[in-house]
């Protein structure tokens, strides 16, 4: 790890899947995975990301964890508090339900849902306002990498985000490093690549705050069992934002073991 204080993080986004059954017997398998002594999991933070419908159902399944598991929202609403605006979550609703983490800015959010940048540092701010952690999402498309765009891209995303952000808030805020080009894909960067671009986030980090260091920053470019344990030994790379491999216990299982064991 780049630094021994961070303690690593493996989050499963499972986007709009799966049916509730199927919800249930996933956490439930899970669950008895990590009752499995190979592994501290205590090294490693673990979250999973459910539909909105399902977050606190979820969150009381993972109760009788043998550790404690983060319950995460996939997104958040720009509005704050509540009143009469049909479809929306807002942060002090998800905090007041007890969930603490959101992810904010994914991909498919900014392409599918027209998530710019002044509804995102809306969000990102009433997130952190209302006491949340943050996932915050960036990355490039694979035609800004062709033209040799990828670090301007990625460090000006974060750039973007850093006026909302309060000196004393940053402790609450995880980037999430997901090139577009390889989400869903079966496509990865290399994990040489993926270091790369860690290395340059936490350069830019750095010189936005002093907490620069102390940032986790996670890779979330189709994450497998298979390419855990090599993503893992990267010196910049603090976890990992997990998409189809979450929706399989073993594999997700076998990610945070990587992770954990990389301490």
């Amino acid at each position: 790890m780049s630094n021994s204080t961070i303690t690593p993080w493996v989050v499963g986004n499972w986007k709009m899947n799966p049916m509730h059954a199927n919800a249930v017997q996933l956490i439930q398998e899970f669950k008895q995975l990590l009752q499995q002594e190979d592994i501290d999991v205590a090294k490693c933070h673990i979250g999973v990301a459910p539909i909105s419908i399902a977050l606190t159902q979820i969150q009381t399944q993972l109760k009788d964890a043998s550790r404690s598991i983060y319950t995460v929202a996939q997104d958040v609403s720009r509005v704050a508090g509540t009143g009469a605006y049909t479809g929306e979550v807002s942060a002090e609703l998800l905090k007041d339900s007890a969930i603490e983490f959101v992810l904010v800015g994914h991909s498919e959010r900014r392409e599918l849902f027209g998530d710019d940048v002044a509804i995102l540092k809306a969000k990102l701010q009433n997130a952190l306002n209302a006491g949340l952690t943050v996932i915050y999402c960036v990355g490039e498309s694979l035609e800004q990498r062709e033209q040799g765009l990828a670090e301007q891209v990625v460090l000006q995303q974060i750039c973007d985000i850093a006026p909302v952000v309060q000196s004393e808030q940053w402790k609450n805020v995880v980037i999430a490093y997901e090139p577009i080009w390889a989400i869903g894909t079966g496509k990865t960067a290399s994990p040489a690549d993926a270091q790369a671009m860690h290395a340059k986030i936490r350069e830019g980090l750095k010189q936005i705050t002093s907490s620069g260091a102390n940032i986790a920053i996670l890779y979330g470019g189709s994450v497998k069992a298979e390419n855990a344990v090599e993503l893992a030994a990267c010196p910049d790379i603090d976890g990992a934002l997990v998409g189809g491999a979450s929706l399989n216990a073993q594999s997700f299982y076998q990610i945070a073991k990587a992770f954990a064991q990389s301490k």
